[in-house]
This record gives C-alpha cells, structure tokens and sequence, in this order.
C-alpha cells in the first residue's frame, strides 16, 4: 500500500497508526536534450515490386561496409547530429533528400497491378481470337432510334442507310415512287426500314426494323424501334439487342414538349435503354431545319438544358455517356458532312457518323461462354433463329445447347446482316442461325442458344432487387405482372416480399414488408409457371437486368441477385410418374 501510494497512512493489526516514513526517491534525471538537426535526414530505403512486367535494370552491388573507425571529435561550433540508419540504394552523403522515384506504384510504369496485367492479356487473347476468325475486321455496333412517336426515327435511319451506301439510289428512287403514289411522298425515306403494309399506310413502325450499313471504320445494324406506347413491348426486344441508344427528339415546337411531358415516351423509352444494359446514348435533336426552329441555338439549348438532369436521374453520366448532335433528318444535313456554316454559325461539334466512328468501342466478352438470346424465329430450309450474340463466338459445324429445352442443335450455317453465308460470328454480331436436330415449333423467342460445357441457367424462382418506379395502387405478395428480360417476355408473380432499403442508411430490413409503394426498393422472390433463361446480373448483366410491366406502363426496373435451384423439384416431378410394377 505505501508503495503505491507514499502519503497514506499504514496500518498493521495490534500496532498503532503511525506517520508514514518519507522514502527517499533517488534524484530525477535532467531531461535528455536531443541537439538541433543541421543536415536532412536520409530518404527511407525503397522496395521494388516487379510481378510479370519487364525487369527493371539491377542496382549495383553495394560495397561492404568496412569496420567503422573511431571518430575523431567533431569542432564544438557544429551541433552533434544523431547517428541515422540509412539502406544501401540511399546516398546518405547528400545534403538533400532525393525523391525515391520507385515508389511511384503506376500501372503504365511499372505493370505491377495484376488487374491489368490481366486485363492486358484478356485484351491480347481477344485480339487474337478475332484475328484466327475474320482476319482484320471493322468494328461492330448495334445502335437503336428511340423516342416519341413521330420524332422522326424511321426517316433519320433511312436517310443514313441512303448517304452511307446502306440502300442505292435505285431502290429509293422505287421506294420514292411508291411513296407519291400512295400521297405519302414525304415518307418515302422511312420507308427504307418500315416494310410492311400496315406500318406504311398508317406511318408508325410496329414492329423493330433492322437494317445494315458500313462506314470506313466500322459496321452498323439498326434497330428502329417503335416510337408508338402500345408497342413498347417490342421496342424493350429491340433496345435488349443494342450497344448505343439514338434518342430521337423532335426540336419543333410542341413537339418535344408533348414526347417530353408525362403522357410522353421521351422519359419512358430512356429508362427502359438503360435497363436494357445500353451504356452510351446519343441524343440527336432531329427537323433542325422547321420553319419554328430554323437551326436557332436558342431551341437547341433550352431543349438540352430540360434533358440533361432527366438523362442524369435515369443513370446515364452527362459528361461521358450523353452526347447531343442537332441534325436534319430528312436534309440529311449535319448526318454524314458537318453542317454548313452559313446555316448553323454556332454548331462546332462533329457529324452524327463522324461521332459514331470515333465512339470508344464497348467491350466485348469474345472468350466467354457461347450466350446468344433468340429474338425472333422461322422456318426455311430448317428452323431459322436470329439474335445478337452476348458472349462468346459461334462457328458452322458446333454442337450447342438450346436452354430451356436442354435441346442438342447443331450449328448447319451462319448468316450475317446482309443474308451472307459466313463461317462464323462473334459477341456483338446480329446474325440469323439455321440449326440442324430441332423444329422451328419448338423454338420461342426468349430461348437461349448456348455453349454444352457451360449452359445457360433454367430456372422458375429467383429473388430480385425492384425500384418501383410507378404504380396506381400498392404491391403486395401474389402481384403479378409481365417481365421483360433479354429478348423475353413472360407472366410473372411476386409471392413473397423479402426486405426493403431503407432510404436513410441504405440497409436491407430484417423484416419482410407489407407491401411496396412508388419510390421504394425492395428484394422479392419472383416465380414464373415455365423455365426461364436468366443469369445472376453480377455474372452476366445483359442476362440479369430486366423490367416489369401492368397495364401498359412500366412498373418497375430490377436486377436478379439470387437463383433458386430447380434440380430438386424435376426429381420430385420425375419420381412422380413413376410407376412399379407387380
């Protein structure tokens, strides 16, 4: 106790208190003075990391320190400098401190960073493999006209097909022809991609016409969708197919407030692109030249300024993902050459195809497993599939798998855009497939074409993150609706409510929710009557990301994180038309 404590009283049973004995505490020593530091300290000593890049050129062999002499005593006029460790690639001599210039940790330098190391030889293996199969070849993109009906999607596609070599001039001069003779001769350039009766004599695409053109640089598929809200269906089949996204908006007056205001497709179409896994859009104020607008830059800014925080909330980055180009689809002007200067004085930004050419390229999973999602089918010669291929590479000849069906087909030819006979086909082509050992009946679209080794996963439950994004009355469990996924569309029902985010702190419930309402996310289980193609959306968005639909209106937008095994439920099905016999 005194030792703790040397004022406190002790106390000793059967003896009387008696005052504390002062212990004598040694004297204090003087506090250390460290002397003042003339020269700069040594730089630390750098390490070297070096995995897989080219080997840095070696340092010479350090001499080995020769025992220290005895120093001699320094002049008292310099203060005493504390003795410093410093490591053999660092000059202790000079006065200065070098910057250690290995330390610089770069990914362009020094190839350290084993993301990039392989990133580089996927991007190496890549290149090869396109290589063995087509030799030097053009860039493939799929782009899709969107926007409201009537902004003019249909008569900007044609006139590019026209300018680009896509259509010759013959064809159009018939197609023309036709158009004056129907009293419909200002149509006749949508008329290049609306084919059909009923989508000429009524002037709206019904369904998505697909065309193909070439530029020095690259190669092109259109998809037109329709601009019409009963044929959004279709226009989700066609957006599922695309890399880059057209928006199409009309600059005359009334009508990009009508397609832009709540009734409108503007806003509705947007949203679905981006659902649809469309990573870059292009938004292309069309009929520059109307007598309302005649290229005034006053119309062009104001319609820019009510776009660019709508793009921005959908999810798209206006400075990387959005670029605006004013044109005049049926002048063609600002389409192929730059606008005139004596027209539009203001516009220095680049053509439509100039900007199409120098895009930055997406990527493209060529050594992925086989994924190539049926957007359409017929039968000539043989069952007849097209679609774009998600992943992977198709060659004539291979034996492949058609999930859900689990049907073994083989590849009998390959057609590309322009109903060439080709050998193979890659990730991001539009290609028709004959296939052998399957009927055309037994095919439907939303059927997946895939690789045996690694198929496509078929499943009837899944759970699933939702943002409602609109909806009259609230959801609950058992609400069913229809789901759009990939080129896909099916019956859907929600039997069961798992959690919801809070929209505070962004963390799921422990408990499952009531119900869901406009503006929430939640995590539900969703269930279909028949097998589905679908992937995890961390595994392969494009197979993973998918929207909801009642009513005619987009109800919700969601992403699959989780797939519920069927495996157990075909045993218990198969043991259950067993039958033994006595």
């Amino acid at each position: 106790m005194s030792k703790l404590n040397a004022g406190a009283f002790e106390f000793v049973p059967g003896r009387a208190f008696a005052l504390p004995q002062k212990s004598q505490t040694p004297p204090s020593k003087p506090p250390l003075e460290r002397p003042l530091q003339a020269e700069a300290p040594p730089p630390a000593p750098t390490i070297t990391l070096n995995i897989g890049g080219s080997n840095p050129p070696k340092p010479a062999p350090a001499p080995i320190p020769a025992p220290a002499p005895t120093p001699s005593p320094a002049p008292q006029s310099k203060p005493a400098v504390l003795p410093s460790v410093s490591a053999s690639t660092a000059p202790s001599q000079s006065s200065s401190p070098v910057p250690p210039t290995n330390k610089v940790f770069s990914t362009e330098r020094a190839k350290t960073d084993t993301t990039s190391i392989a990133k580089e030889v996927q991007a190496v293996a890549d290149q090869e493999v396109l290589k063995d199969l087509f030799g030097d070849v053009k860039e493939h993109l799929n782009i899709v006209f969107i926007g409201h009906v009537d902004a003019g999607k249909s008569t900007l596609g044609g006139n590019l097909l026209y300018i680009s070599g896509g259509v010759d001039k013959r064809t159009m001069e018939k197609i023309e022809k036709e158009a004056k003779e129907a009293g419909r001769e200002t149509w006749y350039l949508s008329w290049a991609l609306d084919s059909t009766p009923q989508e000429r004599s009524k002037g709206k695409t019904v369904e998505v016409g697909r065309a193909y053109f070439e530029t020095s640089t690259r190669r092109y598929t259109i998809l037109d969708a329709p601009g019409h809200k009963t044929y959004v269906p279709s226009m989700i089949s066609g957006a599922a197919q695309a890399d880059v996204a057209i928006l199409v908006i009309s600059a005359r007056k009334g009508e990009f407030e009508t397609g832009f205001e709540r009734g409108g497709q503007t806003r509705e179409h947007v949203m679905l692109v981006k659902t649809a896994g469309v990573s870059k859009v292009v938004i292309v104020i069309n009929k520059m030249d109307d007598p309302t607008v005649n290229w005034d830059k006053g119309r062009y800014t104001e319609i820019k300024d009510k776009l660019t925080p709508f793009v921005k909330s959908a999810g798209f980055n206006p400075k990387t993902d959005v670029t605006f180009i004013p044109v005049s689809g049926y002048t063609g002007q600002n389409l192929k050459d730059r606008v005139a200067k004596s027209i539009c004085s203001w516009n220095d930004g680049p053509s439509f195809l100039e900007h199409m050419d120098h895009m930055p390229m997406v990527d493209r999973k060529v050594n992925a497993p086989l994924m190539m999602p049926v957007s359409e089918k017929y039968k000539d010669m043989g069952a007849i599939i097209v679609g774009k291929i998600e992943s992977g590479h198709i060659r004539k000849g291979d034996s492949l798998t058609l999930m859900p069906n689990k049907s073994v087909v083989e590849v009998a030819a390959i057609y590309n855009e322009m109903e060439d006979e080709v050998p193979s086909a890659i990730c991001g082509d539009n290609v028709r497939v004959r296939l052998r050992g399957v009927e055309d009946e037994d095919i439907s679209p939303g059927f997946v074409l895939t690789s045996p080794k690694s198929p496509v996963r078929a499943v009837r439950r899944f759970e699933a993150q939702l943002a409602i994004l609109e909806h009259k009355n609230i959801i609950c469990a058992g609400y069913s609706a229809v789901m759009h996924v990939h080129t896909l569309s099916e019956e859907v029902t929600l039997p069961a409510l798992l959690h919801y985010f809070d929209k505070a702190t962004g963390r799921k419930s422990k408990k499952p929710p009531q119900f869901a309402k406009k503006g929430q996310k939640i995590v539900a289980l969703i269930e279909t009557t028949l097998p589905i193609c679908v992937e995890r959306f961390i595994d392969y968005p494009q197979l993973g990301r998918f929207t909801l639909r009642d009513e005619g209106r987009t109800i919700a937008i969601g992403k699959i994180t989780k797939l519920h095994d069927d495996r157990v439920d075909e045993v218990t099905e198969g043991v259950a038309h067993v039958s033994v016999a006595a």
